[in-house]
């Protein structure tokens, strides 16, 4: 068994997952075409993230959230300031001996972490 795919719950999977394929790339797919299950495949190799239309969104903090890692030769600040420009607010920045990572949310509420690979 293996993890294929992770899927954000929401009230309107378009605009989040547009979102998230202008941050990351790939490609979207509306699987059945109603707009209630999109699919942003390619943007992480080998997971998918999709998008589901719920009625209820559980409230309050997510359960689980994206943890994102820097890849080898990238800029953290200049990272950091594209994922702001694209919308992302900024929320906390945590520092442990050997690693470091940025919180934020994207702008529909997501939490989700660019921190330094967990190698």
């Amino acid at each position: 068994m293996r993890l294929g795919m992770i899927t954000l719950d929401t009230l309107d999977p378009a605009p989040v997952a547009a979102w998230w394929a202008e941050l990351l790339g790939g490609a979207l797919n509306d699987v059945g075409g109603t707009g209630e299950f999109l699919v942003l495949s390619g943007a992480i190799p080998g997971i998918n993230l999709g998008f589901a239309k719920v009625p209820d969104p559980t409230p309050g903090k997510n359960l689980i959230h994206l943890d994102f890692d820097l890849e080898a030769g990238e800029e953290r600040e200049a990272l950091l300031n594209s994922v702001r420009a694209a919308g992302a607010e900024h929320q906390a920045h945590h520092e442990f001996p050997g690693i470091q990572w940025d919180v934020f949310t994207d702008p529909f509420g997501t939490v989700f972490c660019i921190g330094d690979a967990h190698d």
